[in-house]
Order: structure tokens, then sequence, then C-alpha cells
């Protein structure tokens, strides 16, 4: 037994005794109202003050049983001392109280079990037994006094006596020896309810622990589809914490669409799980792609509630388009492998006949300007399938230090001079001139950025602020590689892109320019894989759209390639 609970129960002996002192105080006080002079109230009450002055000091002396376990015992002898001195005020040998020796024979056994109950058994019965001796043979003063009147007459002959004393004794060893079994039970049996509380609490917490590993959001409800628990995965995938989403209801917290909820609302249809994949807002804006299953949460009363997880499969999803982009753009690279002799062939013998029609032949203003819509279209036919054949079949990468701020600046420059540039359009860049440095083909990048500014300036037809800008991985000296990575954005203030659109925007010919050939994008997003970076675009309808690409930095080295705006004119 610990040392606090052995305490809990002395605490609550010395309530018992304060219990039952005052309970014979009320019972002898009512006994002499009624009768009076029929009980020695004076020992009486001395004996029951006695028992509350002796409850306050084994209450103060309850911080020292530790260091002096003998007090415990001392406790249990007053207590046989005073059942004595309380038998022998009410009658002695004839007294009716020889069963209050139970008592502390039973406080015995809770504290110190069997060994305990059977010394203060053995106390008890040989305190009585010596009281009852004294009686037959002491003197009349002892029997006879101010407190006591004499009861020699009244006592019953010494047979009678004798047996009475030997059963007292075996009743109080039976007593001590039951409650010592009982308390040595109870003490096993609190032992194994603290052993299977703690492996249930084990049990329990390692439960917990497996649901707050889970990669997925675990959330149970009840059959009103209110929220019980939310492990971890689910407070990080939502952005709220449990304590704010139970209670509440699972489609409100987690977004459901509206058929989907009716769902839940009826059980499920019927059905044993169901599935939904939907876009979820968090609290910042951010858009995620959820796929989440609800099935019924069996207990052993039946069905309790619904059992829901669910996943952030945002990246899966872009990996999936991704994979179906690269097999479709596989498919479109060995189509035009086949094809593009036998379409540029053929155009080119008849680009050149209508050359040659329109010069021997002496035509009309309208049929020399149909020839030279026909040379027009020719030629653009023919910047159609040289941009499909750049796409399809891409260079082999000649890979080196390339100084993005110097590459934006000599593109802005072009731009600026060009055809498609009105005065209300404003190029910007935002670069340092030392750099940042990435490793990559730079006339390959360059074609990247020319592809992204010439499309930004296509969406401002009215004019507008196109910047240029790159940032993060500046290089030191020394050619040290990092892993860190470069952003390269092109950001306009045109038109903008539905969002239904961004999906395919990298596609072959889902160009939306009416000059453009459909390809830039879909260029820039070949360049871009095959760099190893990634590329995104932000945009949003009537203002604007960014495109960043995320290149890997290289620190700026001696001999960094700059081959001017020749290469941009070249891969445009």
């Amino acid at each position: 037994m610990g040392s606090a609970e052995r305490r809990r129960r002395l605490v609550w002996l010395i309530w018992a005794r304060v219990v039952i002192s005052t309970l014979l105080l009320g019972s002898a006080t009512i006994f002499q109202i009624n009768q009076p002079g029929s009980l020695p109230i004076d020992p009486f009450f001395f004996l029951i003050g006695l028992t509350y002055c002796l409850s306050v000091i084994y209450a103060t002396t309850i911080g020292y049983l530790e260091r002096w376990p003998w007090l415990t015992g001392l406790q249990f002898f007053c207590d046989a001392c005073i059942v004595t001195a309380f038998i022998y005020f009410t009658g002695g040998a004839t007294s009716y109280f020889p069963l209050l020796y139970v008592v502390p024979v039973i406080g015995a056994a809770s504290v110190q079990r069997k060994p305990g109950a059977l010394r203060v058994a053995a106390l008890s019965a040989v305190m009585y037994a010596a009281l009852v001796m004294a009686a037959y043979m002491g003197s009349p003063g002892y029997i006879a006094g101010h407190w006591i009147r004499d009861l020699r007459p009244l006592l019953p002959p010494v047979r009678i006596a004798a047996f009475t004393v030997a059963t007292d004794s075996i009743a109080l060893a039976a007593v001590a020896l039951l409650a010592g079994s009982l308390a040595d039970r109870l003490r096993r049996a609190d032992a194994r309810l603290e052993d299977a509380s703690l492996a249930l609490a084990d049990l329990q917490a390692f439960n917990q622990h497996i649901i707050d590993s889970l990669t997925s959001g675990l959330a149970t409800t009840d059959r009103a589809g209110r929220i019980i628990t939310f492990n971890l995965a689910a407070e990080a995938i939502i952005g709220e914490p449990a304590a704010a989403v139970v209670g509440r209801h699972a489609g409100a917290v987690l977004q459901l669409p509206e058929e989907f909820v009716q769902l839940l609302d009826s059980a499920l249809a019927g059905q044993r799980a169901a599935r939904a994949d939907y876009v979820f807002r968090t609290h910042g804006g951010q858009r995620l792609d959820l796929g989440l299953s609800a099935a019924h949460l069996m207990t052993p009363d039946g069905r309790g509630g619904y059992l829901l997880t669910f996943q952030d499969v945002t990246e899966m999803r872009r990996l999936e388009r991704e994979g179906r982009q690269r097999h479709r753009l596989a498919a479109v690279g060995e189509m035009a492998a086949g094809i593009a002799h036998e379409i540029r062939n053929p155009l080119a013998s008849m680009r050149g006949s209508i050359q040659i029609l329109r010069a021997e032949l002496r035509l009309s203003e309208e049929q020399a300007e149909l020839m030279d819509i026909v040379l027009r279209e020719s030629d653009r036919l023919n910047d159609i399938i040289r941009s499909f054949l750049s796409y399809a079949r891409p260079q082999p990468l000649s890979t080196g230090p390339v100084n993005l701020g110097r590459l934006l600046r000599d593109t802005a420059m072009l731009i600026r001079n060009g055809p498609e540039v009105l005065p209300a359009h404003r190029i910007d860049v935002e670069a340092p001139d030392s750099g940042p440095i990435v490793d990559g083909d730079d006339a390959q990048v360059r074609q990247v950025v020319w592809n992204l500014a010439t499309n930004g300036l296509r969406a401002m037809p009215d004019g507008g602020r196109l910047v240029l800008r790159a940032k993060g991985g500046e290089g030191g000296g020394g050619g040290i590689e990092s892993d860190a990575m470069v952003s390269l954005e092109v950001e306009d203030e045109g038109i903008g892109i539905p969002a239904e659109q961004l999906d395919t925007l990298f596609q072959p010919f889902r160009g939306s320019f009416p000059r453009g050939s459909g390809l830039g994008l879909a260029i820039v997003h070949r360049i871009v894989s095959d760099h190893r970076g990634e590329v995104g675009i932000e945009s949003q309808v009537g203002k604007g759209t960014r495109v960043v690409v995320r290149l890997k930095s290289r620190a700026q080295g001696t001999g960094a390639r700059d081959q001017g705006s020749e290469n941009l004119q070249q891969a445009s």
C-alpha cells in the first residue's frame, strides 16, 4: 500500500472516530434526558472528550507516519484502551458493548492488513479478559465508587463469564482474520484495477498515437453529421484546431459539396461507403484538391455515425495532369517527326510556284492581292511548322551559368523596339546587374523569357505595365554551385486567364491570341522541364497574369555566357 493511500485511510478512520463519538454522545444525552441517573454521564463525557482530543492529535501527526510508523499502531492501541474504559464504565463484565472492540480491529485491518488486525484483536481480548477477571477478583472499591455502583450481585457465574470471554475472543480473532483477508483481497483488487487502468491508458495513448501519426485527415461524426474527433493531420490540412471544429457540422467544416451532404443525410443512400473529390479553400485563400471518403462508423449497438478520411491530393493531381500532358506531348512529337517533311517540302514547292506565277503572269489587282495572301499564309504555316518542330524535337542542352539580370535587360531592350509595343506599354526589369545566376542553356532560357514576354504584351492590347523580374540565389565568386532555386517572373496587367483554362495552358495549340501558333507556352513548359525546373501561372480575369519559373541557381563564376541579342533573335 502506498503512503498516500495509507494516509487517506487514516484520515477516514479519524473522521469515523469523530462520527462514532458524536453518535454515542448524542445517544447518551437523549438516554439521560429520558431516564436521569441511569448512566455515569461524567466518565462518559470524559471518554468522548478524550476521543475528540486524540483525533486532533492524530490529524496533526499524520504527516510524520512515514518517519515514525509506530504512530499508526499507537492509534489502534489507544482505541482499544478507550473501548475497554467505555466497557468498564457501562458495567464491566455485565456491559453490552464488548462488540465495540470490532471497530479498532476492522480499522487496523484496513490500514495494517491481517497482521495488524490480529495484533489489535489479541490486545482487545487480553484487555477484556483482564477487565472481567478484575471484576471477580477485585475489592469492592474497584467496583463501587462515585462513577459506578456495586455490580457484583449482578455478575454471572464464573463459568459463564469465562465462556463469554472465550467466545468474544474467538469472535474478535475471526473478525480480524476475515477483515484482514478482505483487506488483502481489496488491496489485490486495487492493484489489478490500477494495472488494468494503466494498461487501458497505455492502449488509449497508443491508439491516439496511431491516429495522430496518420498522414490522412481522420474525422468522426455522430448520426447528425456533427464532428466528434479530429486528428492532427486533419488539423494541418484544414488549418483549424480540433477544438474549433468539434460540434460543428462536417459539411461546413470540410466544405463538402451539397450533393455529398445530402448523401450523408440519407445515411449514404444504403451504400457502405462514398467518395468525393472537390476543391477546398483554406482561410488564407489557398486552393486544395481534397479526396474524401465516408463510411459508416460501426459501434456495438449499430451505426453510430460516420468515419471521414480525407487527403490533400493537390500535388498528386498536378503530377497526374503533367503525366497526361507528357504522354500527349510524346504522341505529338512522334507525329510531328513523321509529318514535318511531308508538309514543308510541298509547302516550299507551292510557295516557289506561286512566286514564279506572280512574277510572270499579268495579274489584276485582285489577283495579285490573292497571290500575296497565299504567300503570307504559306509563310505563317511555315512558322507554325518550325515552332512545332522546335517543340517536338528539342535541341540538346548546352548548360552553363546564365546571368538572368543581363538576359532580362537584353530581352526588354528588344521588346521595347519591337513592332508590337505601343506608347501605352511600359516594360520594367527588376533584377540586379550581377545576377542571379542559373544553370541552364542560354539560348533556351532566352526563348522562355521571349515567349512569356510577348504573351504578356499580347494580353495588353490597350497598353499596361510588363515586369520582368528575377530574384533569389544571387551568386558569389568562385564558381561554387548552390542547391537554391531562382524565381524568374513575368507579370502583366492584361486581360487575365479564366481559372478553368489554367490547367490546359501548357498543352499544344491552346493559345488564345489570334496571331499566335498556340505553341509558345508548350515550348516554355518543355524547356523548363528539361532544365528540371518548375513553372506556374497565377491569373485573375481583368487584373493580369503572373508566370513564375523556378530554375536551379548557380554561383556566378568566371566565364559566364552571354551571347547577346543575336541568340534571342534566333531563338524567337
